[in-house]
This record gives structure tokens, C-alpha cells and sequence, in this order.
């Protein structure tokens, strides 16, 4: 995919502190400043970025403060209004109740687990069946009909996935009833 970066005049020298880090800047007129190439960037190019597993943080030009989160959100909601979305409406809407309840914080570090144990699962599969396909050519279509012909092994490897993973969350929904996984906590002891 080729770049839209434009170059520019640097609106101000990357601070010191920043180190290693890539730091991308975010002017009031939504323009993104890539400190480490001096130039402007586009969302796709950011996208590019977490493709290519590059670490960068963004701040907003004008306060400092860092805002990697909201472009990263930008970038899904371009990709979820695309042709292929990953999320349902009714995942989404369960992912907003979460939002306020006291069980917020374990959904993120649960949600945070899982994806990395299905990430860790098609890393062994890729590995397994290096030589089959050409990486860069796997498309999310393609990767849906090599899914399918492993029909079988997949169907059990993801059916055992989802078992083990709701078994788990409904195992701390238990413990957070019961007052066993906070022990003590004020307003998380168990009703009587």
C-alpha cells in the first residue's frame, strides 16, 4: 500500500524524553505529525503502523496529553464501517453494559486474555502450516476457506476455546458472588 505522507515544515522538535518511542502529534485540524519522519500522516499510515507492530503514542499538539487510545478507536471504527466488520450490534451493545458495572475492569483484562490466547492460536496454526499459503496473500476471505477446509480441527480447537473461556468467566462471576476473588472488599462480600 503506498504512503500518503506529505512533508511538511516540523511544527516543533520532538522532545527529548521521548526516546524510542515514535511520537505522532495531533493538530487541532485533525492532522497527524509523525516526529521521527517530519511529515504528516494519515490514519492508514497509523494503521500501517500497528500492522507492522511498530510502537508509537499520540499526543494532542496542544495539551500533551497522550491520546493513542482515541486514534486507535478512530481507526477501528473505519475498519468496523467497512466492508467486513468484526463486531455485531449485539456484541457491541454487551461490550457498553459493561461500561459503570463493577465487573468493567476484569471484562477489559478478560477480553485482553482471550484475544491474546486466539492470537497465540493462529500463531501455532501458522506455524504449522508454513509453507501452504503465502502470508501476504492471505486475506480475510482467504483465511475464512483455509478455515473451512481444516473445518474439523478448527471446529473443535475453537469450540474448545469458547468452552474454556466461558467456563472461566462464568468461574469468576462465582467467585465475585461469592466474596472469594475480592476477599474483603468493601461492597463485594457476599449477600446473605
Amino acid at each position: 500500500m503506498p504512503s500518503t505522507r506529505r512533508s511538511a515544515a516540523k511544527p516543533s522538535a520532538p522532545d527529548a524524553a521521548e526516546g524510542s518511542i515514535r511520537v505522532l502529534k495531533k493538530y487541532p485540524n485533525r492532522r497527524l505529525y509523525d516526529t521521527q519522519t517530519s511529515s504528516y500522516i494519515t490514519l492508514s499510515d497509523v494503521k500501517q503502523m500497528v500492522l507492522d507492530g511498530e510502537t508509537f503514542e499520540v499526543r494532542d499538539a496542544k495539551t500533551g496529553d497522550e491520546i493513542t487510545r482515541s486514534i486507535l478507536l478512530q481507526i477501528i471504527l473505519e475498519e468496523e464501517t467497512g466492508g467486513m466488520p468484526m463486531f455485531t450490534t449485539q456484541m457491541l451493545g454487551q461490550v457498553i453494559r459493561f461500561y459503570g458495572h463493577a465487573m468493567q475492569g476484569l471484562m477489559g483484562s478478560y477480553l485482553e486474555n482471550n484475544l491474546q490466547s486466539l492470537v497465540d492460536m493462529q500463531t501455532r496454526l501458522a506455524e504449522q502450516s508454513k509453507g501452504l499459503y503465502d502470508p501476504k496473500a492471505l486475506t480475510p476471505e482467504t483465511w475464512a476457506q483455509f478455515i473451512s477446509g481444516q473445518a474439523p480441527m478448527m471446529q473443535g480447537l475453537m469450540g474448545n476455546y469458547l468452552e474454556q473461556s466461558k467456563s472461566l468467566f462464568a468461574q469468576m462471576q462465582e467467585q465475585l458472588q461469592a466474596g472469594v476473588l475480592f476477599p474483603g472488599m468493601p461492597g463485594l462480600t457476599p449477600k446473605r
